[in-house]
């Protein structure tokens, strides 16, 4: 999933995106409200978690303009953890609301679940021939066989089998994986499918269709 992590503190911000990417999120970074609503202008964001008190442009402010566009999921964050704040930020228009100090797990929780409400629904658990992965626990089996993969890996995997046949783009993998620093021409994707081909074992799985993308094979 793509998720925008709006937060002043840099310290803060470098902690928690690094933290989501460990979960398999592909994080951007904006430290004020203008380089947000930028970056929602660009990037199709699933989450938005969005520190309130932002410089520039308030996270009040911000929050409104972007549940008016009704295209992403906010999460808004807080010091305060007042009930009267929680209010006013749903109020405002945000989809979940969280208190700091916060537990990481909770923060991952609530960022996937509104992951899902802005997305269409799937089955919990993906399945193509022998293959099966499980987005909640985040693992992922062949024949049975338990696989090691990289949140890169992980994330292009769950992609195709999503896709369920359809032909997913190079693009739409680095969109979608990878993050605003990943180098449109890098040949990251493609790397990162080949080291997949080879933990996914024989038979081949992901097919390559020449200038278009890859898919799971029927």
């Amino acid at each position: 999933m793509r998720v925008l992590l709006v937060e002043d503190e840099q310290p803060l911000a470098t902690y928690i995106a690094a933290g989501l990417r460990k979960h398999g999120c592909a994080v951007d970074v904006a430290h004020d409200g203008q380089q947000a609503l930028d970056k929602c202008d660009v990037v199709p964001y699933d989450v938005v978690v969005l520190d309130r008190d932002l410089p520039v442009v308030h996270g009040d402010t911000v929050c409104r303009l972007l549940a008016g566009r009704g295209t992403v999921r906010v999460l808004m964050l807080t010091a305060s953890g007042a009930v009267s704040d929680r209010v006013d930020g749903l109020a405002l228009g945000a989809d979940d609301y969280l208190g700091k100090p916060f537990a990481f797990a909770e923060l991952v929780a609530r960022v996937r679940a509104l992951a899902r409400r802005s997305t269409p629904a799937h089955l919990p658990v993906l399945r193509a021939r022998d293959v099966e992965l499980d987005p909640s626990r985040r693992t992922a089996e062949r024949d049975g066989r338990l696989m090691s993969l990289t949140p890169k890996e992980f994330g292009v995997l769950e992609l195709l089998l999503a896709a369920d046949g359809a032909v997913v783009s190079a693009e739409t993998l680095l969109d979608k994986v990878w993050d605003e620093h990943a180098d449109p021409f890098t040949n990251a994707v493609r790397i990162t499918v080949s080291t997949l081909r080879r933990k996914l074992g024989d038979p081949q799985l992901v097919e390559t269709v020449t200038g278009t993308g890859y898919r799971i094979t029927p």
